[in-house]
């Protein structure tokens, strides 16, 4: 049963305006934050760059080293100022996120509000899965082959800080919302507009799809990336399917 509207507009909007200041309250203490711990952002943030990483020891890559270089006067400072304040908003987005349901949540039904509960929870959890699927893989295997890849050795890559940085925050920013792809199946399978039937018909569609995808995301030659980038798209997809056919 939906609550009673006692509020008037007014009302709602200084709660709409106390539920924005603490949301930016919270995502300047989280950015401040990272901004003072330079040293271990940016050594998280750069360390795909070298074959010390994780990913590229557990897959016996040979040693390399990508070199980073900064061309503008203010390009160092503006880069750690957008990277503390990306770190502020997904250290920040569960108390986001909470505030943003406790603004919506009384003006919904009791069902309204498990499905939104539910929703907020797969939406938040996939993103970050994405996110971290990206950091550990996707994104490596980007930076080892555009970032030693050479037409002739006379040419050697100068790559700037800020070309590392945009990548990784796109790709990042890409991940996350393909691997939404779960969630707005069954929001989608809720509504009646997609059933798990037409989903399996069009699974050889959806292969092609997916590997374009797949593709734009790691411009790359190498079949083995592209593979792996790949793969957990079509474990998304057919994940979808399965959801879908419990939805109906």
């Amino acid at each position: 049963m939906r609550d009673t509207p006692t509020m008037t507009f007014w009302d709602h909007l200084d709660e709409l305006r106390g539920v924005i200041v603490r949301v930016l309250v919270v995502t300047v203490i989280g950015a401040s934050v990272a901004f003072c711990l330079k040293d271990e952002l940016f050594a998280i943030v750069l360390a795909p760059r070298s074959s010390d990483f994780i990913t590229y020891q557990l897959l016996g890559v040979e040693p390399f080293c990508v070199h980073l270089m900064n061309i503008g006067l203010t390009e160092q400072f503006m880069v750690h100022l957008k990277t503390a304040f990306y770190a502020g908003v997904l250290v920040a987005s569960p108390y986001i996120i909470y505030q943003l349901f406790r603004f919506v949540s009384p003006a919904l039904y009791d069902n309204e509000r498990k499905y939104a509960t539910l929703l907020c929870f797969s939406g938040y959890l996939m993103f970050m899965l994405g996110t971290a699927l990206n950091y550990l893989l996707i994104f490596p295997l980007t930076v080892k082959f555009l970032g030693t890849y050479q037409v002739s050795p006379d040419v050697a890559n100068m790559l700037t800080l800020q070309s590392y940085m945009d990548t990784l925050l796109m790709m990042n920013l890409v991940m996350g919302i393909v691997f939404e792809l779960p969630v707005v199946s069954w929001l989608l399978g809720k509504m009646g507009l997609i059933n798990a039937a037409m989903m399996q018909s069009l699974r050889r569609h959806a292969v092609v799809a997916i590997l374009v995808v797949a593709a734009i995301i790691t411009p790359t030659t190498d079949a083995f990336t592209l593979i792996v980038v790949a793969l957990p798209i079509w474990l998304l997809y057919e994940l979808s399917i399965v959801i879908v056919r419990i939805t109906e």
